[in-house]
């Protein structure tokens, strides 16, 4: 009977890291039917890669609204930033995907998180309508 395998050494088994690269890649895609799946088998909402990016902000940066929901519903945190300090909904601002902006603050995202943080992005931008959205007008 062999010994369970710590937790170091399943972040370095080469089928645990490919299946992180599509789950990954899922997010950037809108891959939104199967990436909740993953979800709901026990795949972390709040999976972060090597530069601290989540589901939920890969989605958001490329331009996924629909996955972005999806990653809401199952309970991913819409203010977590990565490593820079980004939020997703400074990506989404950034990336001009309004739609993406929407869906975020339905849930929950706050524009003042992060560095710089969606408002600073806006202002930086010259995105009025934006800045009345935050109510940073």
């Amino acid at each position: 009977m062999s010994e369970p395998t710590p937790q170091n050494d399943l972040a370095q088994d080469p089928g645990v890291l490919r299946l992180a690269a599509k789950i990954f890649d899922l997010a950037r895609r809108g891959g939104t039917e199967t990436l909740a799946a993953y979800v709901d088998a026990g795949v972390p909402a709040d999976l972060t890669n090597d530069k601290g990016d989540t589901l939920i902000m890969l989605a958001a940066y490329h331009g996924h609204a629909g996955t972005v929901a999806a990653l809401l519903q199952h309970g991913a945190d819409p203010d977590r930033a990565n490593d820079r300090g980004q939020t997703p909904l400074a990506g989404a601002v950034f990336k001009g995907e309004d739609e993406v902006v929407r869906v975020l603050l339905e849930g929950g995202a706050d524009p003042a998180a992060g560095t710089p943080s969606a408002i600073d992005t806006a202002r930086m931008f010259g995105k009025d309508a934006l800045l009345e959205l935050f109510g940073a007008a």
